[in-house]
């Protein structure tokens, strides 16, 4: 195949990764389509600038094909198509002047790098630039990353730099603070097995933060794949961005209501949707007409990226507008990036990535903008219910899960995103392949009939659980479609309960009769007993649990040696039990086992949890190099998920 189509399908692929985000912004109330009418606007939304005549031109061609299966509108796969067509005959008659310049795209392996399956990758230079970049601002202090920081100032010596597991330890500790224990790195006489370690510990905790891992195992990482790290680090540097953007951290959020809305639409919003909206209610404030649709074609030119810095700097900041003075594109953005490092917020762009519209690049740039300076002041008068609606630490939990289990769309608030039914089958086809028959799932909304199809929707996942014997009790699909807190909780913790217990039965090799919580309980002691362990538990409700001990001593039976004793606390305190919660959980992500709980599920002993802490280290006694043979499964099951729901099976 001729390398230049190769690295043109790569392109593709990458900028429609993030497609379906960008889809959801443009089709506001949510049906699944978009009216031919507001064409031009969706394209300019996804980058494509094109006079109207062009566009109507586009419609007339493919009503003589009739090509577009609903009159007067697209469906997300019709549209997915056209901007597919679009992005190739861009790339085309520009590809052979981009490479031969080297200015987005690097081969690796000397022409490219194949997997087993042929697939060939290509890596974005500007992610690997501005992600080596970021490491060395925000990390460049830490004591222990010595050895390894700084990158070098083009990037590539990043994937050698992840080698022995620390710098991606600390990564994801920086984005989601305390989720490692620092106690559980190996930092001091790495041998290969130590490194291994440190990888397969910062594998499990960016799984339980949220990242999708299929397919990535620690083996990977040792090898240094460019594209499966770059692919990692976004994930893990765009958690940490996104999770600040929320009304716990900024209340001043509240601000960007429009007219009518109530406090739970902005939570039905994503991120990138939020954030547009933040940098036009700065715009509106400045009093500059101009708005903007998205984070590629409307900010090449540094426009709105200049009044937006002038108008969130403080006024002791110096910022100016002399970028707009500029009539070269490039040295023009240049100089509003010097605007932004007044502010400390230089971070992910450079000039180039800025003219050119890279988006994954300009939304991290923005999102730390707004971290660092929302310029949102907190609403004068109290709204109601702003309280409530701070998420919980069960729901970021369940989030978490989800997310780190692949389901389209990303979940950003549990009830908003789960009112159509879709993410819940994804999660059936993923527990038990071939559960969910999709011809009766509306996967596209009609405008007459989007409500009624929604509920039903929900009345056939209530439906699915009653066959696996889920306890739906009072549960309705109506419950599921309102966001009902209660109800709907209650169905997600049946949902991974049952993926952690059917996990559990496929591994010990009796998928027939499941593995149940008695069983575990009668495991958990016999291995305590059988290691010389004095600690032992009644149930996941036993108070024992509260000080970390029987986790700890559990770890250590299945691992001996990996515990280091002078490290627990035998206080017990409440702040001694939290320090071995935190301990415990560490060192059995550390061991690979997959453990979504937080050390405060253990010292408040919350069974639900605690059951699945000690199921995963099950799991990992049966299969002690799980961190492969699990990506696997989930991967196989993924694939299961997909290729059903786009077949219509």
């Amino acid at each position: 195949m001729d390398i230049l189509f190769i690295k043109r399908f790569d392109i593709v692929e990458e900028y429609f990764q993030d497609f379906r985000e960008l889809f959801r912004l443009i089709d506001e109330n949510g049906d699944g389509f978009i009216d031919l009418t507001e064409l031009r606007s969706a394209l300019d939304v996804c980058g494509f600038k094109m006079p109207g005549y062009k566009v109507r031109q586009m419609i007339e061609e493919y009503d003589d094909k009739q090509q577009f299966q609903h009159k007067g509108r697209l469906s997300f796969e019709e549209f997915e198509k056209l901007c597919r067509e679009l992005k190739a005959n861009e790339l085309g008659s520009t590809f052979k002047q981009v490479v031969s310049k080297k200015e987005n795209l690097e081969t690796l392996g000397g022409i490219s790098e194949a997997s087993s399956e042929g697939t060939t990758h290509s890596v974005r230079l500007e992610e690997q630039l501005a992600f080596s970049d970021w490491i060395n601002t925000n990390l460049g202090h830490d004591p222990d990353l010595k050895h390894l920081l700084p990158i070098d100032p083009e990037g590539r010596l990043l994937y050698d730099k992840v080698e022995d597991g620390i710098l991606l330890c600390k990564i994801i500790n920086h984005s989601c603070p305390d989720t490692i224990d620092e106690r559980t790195i190996n930092k001091k006489n790495l041998t290969l097995y130590k490194k291994h370690e440190n990888l397969t510990l910062a594998l499990t905790s960016a799984q339980a933060i949220g990242c999708n891992i299929v397919n990535i195992d620690a083996h990977d990482l040792t090898k240094g794949s460019p594209h499966l790290v770059l692919g990692l680090l976004w994930q893990i540097i765009r958690i940490g961005l996104f999770n600040q953007i929320t009304l716990e951290n900024c209340p001043g959020l509240a601000t960007l209501l429009q007219h009518g809305e109530k406090i739970e639409d902005l939570l039905k919003l994503s991120p990138e949707a939020i954030l547009l909206r933040w940098v036009n209610h700065h715009l509106e404030n400045a009093g500059i007409v101009r708005r903007c649709t998205n984070f590629q074609s409307d900010i090449t030119d540094s426009e709105i990226y200049s009044h937006l810095i002038k108008q969130i700097a403080p006024n002791s900041a110096g910022v100016t507008l002399e970028a707009l003075m500029e009539p070269n594109h490039v040295t023009r953005a240049e100089i509003m990036l010097q605007q932004a490092g007044k502010l400390g917020c230089r971070s992910f762009v450079t000039p180039s990535d800025v003219v050119n519209g890279i988006y994954k690049l300009n939304l991290a740039f923005v999102a730390n903008m707004f971290n660092n300076y929302p310029g949102l002041d907190k609403p004068a008068e109290n709204i109601e219910g702003l309280g409530s609606l701070e998420e919980t630490r069960e729901e970021k939990t369940y989030r978490n899960w989800m997310n780190s289990m692949g389901v389209s769309p990303y979940v950003n608030w549990l009830y908003s995103d789960l009112a159509d039914g879709l993410v819940i089958f994804q999660l059936y086809d993923i527990i038990k392949p071939g559960t969910v028959k999709w011809p009766k799932v509306h996967r596209k909304f009609s405008k007459l009939r989007k409500f009624m199809e929604k509920l039903e929707n929900c009345n056939y996942a209530v439906e699915l659980g009653k066959q696996m014997n889920f306890s739906l009790v009072g549960i309705a699909g109506q419950d599921i479609n309102d966001g009902n807190a209660t109800l709907t909780l209650a169905l997600i913790w049946q949902l991974m309960r049952s993926y952690t217990l059917s996990l559990l039965s496929s591994i010990a090799g009796t998928p027939g009769s499941p593995v149940v919580e008695k069983e575990i309980v009668q495991w958990v002691n016999s291995k305590l007993q059988a290691a010389g362990k004095s600690s032992s538990i009644k149930s996941f409700q036993d108070f024992a649990i509260a000080d970390g001990r029987p986790v700890i001593d559990l770890i250590d039976a299945i691992k001996p040696g990996v515990v280091n004793y002078e490290l627990v606390k035998v206080g017990g305190t409440e702040e001694d039990n939290l320090d071995n919660a935190k301990y415990a959980i560490s060192l059995a992500r550390k061991c690979g086992a997959r453990v979504y709980a937080l050390p405060e599920d253990i010292t408040e002993v919350k069974p639900k949890m605690v059951m699945t802490v000690f199921a995963c280290l099950m799991a990992m006694d049966y299969i002690p190099n799980m961190d492969s043979k699990q990506n696997n499964i989930n991967n196989i099951n993924n694939v299961n998920n997909v290729n059903n729901m786009k077949n219509g099976q």
